[in-house]
């Protein structure tokens, strides 16, 4: 009888140590545009996109712990979402599910060979009235195509656990190369990069790989201006390449602070081919070696900042209005409306977000095309936390550089705000403003400051 009952307290020690620890669900939704249609993320084109060579997609992984913690996070295959988009979507699902603010984050890849998601850069653009209301529907189409995979993925809730690990990529590499007439997009193979590829794994109570979460930090832009075919990019194909591998299971790219990082070499879709390969190739390594238990409580933090701009006046964009370059021209007239309506613009609305499981991995989500000082710095910073450092997360308004890349110059701190139609370069706080709040959310969900170390810079 007492073997009888040890028996039974070592099935249910054994039944607890393998219990799922949350609810998990997993849904996908095609987004491709129909063609033709206007690519973005390149001023040269000069017409639409006549074909798809690859179906985009959005995809949500829905998360839920037994102490309340609840998230969605929403990836697409898109150069970057507004907040027009992401806000919408994240009200509808906090009337339909309960979900708050902080429990939604979006990421989108940054493909250059995607749709015109409006307004995004809206300033590369001059539409007449049949091709804006196109773009307008189409945004209108994903808003409703995103809302219907995450309450898809919620249906979906169903016992799992999660994991996490690393695995590494080289082909990106630091773009900002200097020259005697200052910094312009190259190559710097001295420059900062971040070549991790962290993996964050979902299986069901039998052991089945659901999901696929991993991340890398480099531009989608393998391809140039001169491609006129949709198309996901290295990150679809290795998204393709994952699911390939691991039938019935969907794998998910978050892209992380690699605005001033582009694939080496590139140029053509066997280099895009060839850099999915090499990243699914990170993924599955790191699938097949060391993972790392991810645990609840679930606990998220959502704060929208004020980012100053750089000093400016009216009289700059009268005589920006008077330029040759027709981008200049329309940023100009964007600014001169502002003027004229007595609201200049002079700061940012600035999403930052983190998602945090227990003390085993968090997710920090930065708007805009983050440069990957950011990434390294908050590793430092922050050496306790298992850090995902995104960036192009729920608004991607414009660059956001470092105080070292602001200085510098060049294309990502200044010539880039005027596709974005920003008024110019950010003032010199923009770091240290951003860390601040970085500290405050960590706190908010969790981290103590005994683990919080900061480093002077």
């Amino acid at each position: 009888m007492n073997f009888f009952r040890l028996l039974c307290c070592f099935g249910l020690l054994v039944s607890s140590l393998y219990a799922a620890d949350f609810q998990v669900g997993v849904a996908k939704t095609a987004i491709t545009p129909p063609v033709p249609f206007w690519l973005t993320g390149y001023a040269a084109r000069t017409k639409p996109a006549d074909s798809v060579r690859m179906e985009l997609w959005a995809k949500a992984l829905a998360i839920q712990d037994d102490q309340g913690g609840q998230a969605v996070i929403i990836t697409t295959d898109v150069i970057g979402l507004p907040l027009e988009i992401s806000d919408t979507v994240a009200e509808r699902l906090a009337k339909s599910n309960g979900f708050k603010r902080s429990e939604v984050l979006f990421n989108s890849s940054h493909t250059h060979a995607g749709p015109v998601i409006w307004p995004n850069l809206r300033v590369m653009f001059e539409f007449d009235e049949k091709e804006l209301a196109r773009v307008r529907e189409y945004a209108a189409k994903l808003t409703d195509n995103l809302e219907a995979v995450a309450n898809e993925a919620i249906r979906k809730l169903a016992p799992a656990k999660l994991s996490s690990g690393q695995g590494t990529a080289d082909f990106a590499i630091n773009r900002r190369e200097q020259t005697a007439a200052g910094f312009r997009i190259g190559v710097n193979s001295k420059g900062p990069m971040d070549h991790s590829v962290p993996v964050l794994r979902v299986t069901g109570e039998d052991g089945t790989l659901r999901a696929v979460l991993f991340g890398y930090a480099c531009h989608n832009t393998t391809t140039g201006g001169d491609f006129y075919q949709v198309n996901g990019d290295y990150a679809g194909a290795a998204q393709l390449e994952v699911e390939k591998t691991h039938p019935g299971t969907i794998a998910m790219f978050m892209i992380l602070c690699g605005a001033d990082q582009n694939p080496n070499p590139r140029g053509t879709v066997e280099h895009a081919d060839q850099y999915g390969r090499t990243l699914a190739a990170a993924v599955e390594k790191a699938l097949s070696g060391e993972m790392k238990a991810v645990r609840p409580p679930l606990r998220c933090a959502y704060r929208v900042i004020d980012l100053e701009f750089a000093p400016h006046t009216r009289e700059q964009f009268q005589t920006e209005s008077q330029n040759a370059d027709q981008y200049r021209q329309r940023r100009a007239r964007l600014m001169l409306e502002a003027y004229d309506q007595g609201k200049p613009i002079r700061t940012l609305s600035y999403p930052l977000q983190v998602v945090r499981f227990n003390e085993n991995l968090t997710f920090l989500a930065m708007g805009g095309e983050v440069v990957v000082d950011y990434s390294l710095r908050a590793k430092r910073d922050f050496p306790s936390e298992n850090l995902v450092v995104a960036g192009y997360s729920n608004d991607v308004s414009c660059y956001i550089p470092s105080l070292r890349v602001l200085r510098e110059g060049g294309y990502e701190p200044d010539i880039s705000m005027i596709y974005y139609g920003q008024p110019g370069p950010f003032a010199e706080n923009v770091e240290e403003v951003i860390f601040q709040n970085i500290r405050d959310l960590l706190m908010q969900v969790g981290g103590r400051e005994s683990r919080l170390v900061s480093v002077d810079h």
